[in-house]
């Protein structure tokens, strides 16, 4: 069986892939292990904290941490894990992580909108959204990582043209890595 790592990034209408790894609403974290073949639960959030939007990978890309791109789907419904779905990405939050006491590593947070959304179904940019949503990404992903002993700093907010960049460099480094 193919590795959904190793999926292709784009379907043929252009649109890109994503990996759903933790359904919105969720406390649990699941990953992909690729090296079993199979998701993994990878923690368990405090009661009262939950995924805000599905949370997955974009297939066959490398971010610089390693893994392959992280990235939000905004979706009227969550997605379960292990599906893959079809997405718009509309930019992002492109930040940094780090290990206590480590440095720092780009770890991108992509947003997207699920192809298949009604609610989200005519936002092109991460500027169509109430501010107050890229407020939340960044407050849970700095407390995720709090939890996790990390410290996560976003550094900017970015476009559907800045984060195409970032894919278009995830899928060079995974093409470099294999």
């Amino acid at each position: 069986m193919n590795s959904p790592a190793n999926l292709p990034t784009f379907d043929s209408q252009g649109d890109l892939f994503v990996v759903i790894e933790t359904p919105k609403g969720s406390r649990n974290k699941y990953a992909y292990n690729d090296d079993l073949g199979a998701f993994q639960l990878r923690s368990v959030l405090p009661r009262g904290m939950l995924f805000p939007y599905d949370f997955g990978f974009i297939p066959s890309t490398r971010g610089q941490d390693g893994d392959p791109l992280d990235i939000l789907v905004l979706l009227d419904e969550p997605t379960p894990m292990g599906c893959t779905i079809t997405a718009r990405v509309i930019g992002g939050i492109e930040a940094e992580q780090r290990e206590k006491g480590g440095r720092w590593e780009r770890n991108d947070r992509l947003t997207a909108v699920a192809t298949h959304a009604h609610l989200h179904g005519n936002t092109k940019s991460v500027k169509d959204l109430d501010p107050s949503v890229i407020n939340e990404i960044e407050a849970f992903f700095s407390h995720y990582n709090e939890l996790e002993n990390k410290q996560f700093r976003p550094l900017r907010c970015c476009g559907p043209k800045a984060a195409q960049r970032l894919i278009e460099e995830g899928i060079q480094k995974h093409s470099s890595d294999h």
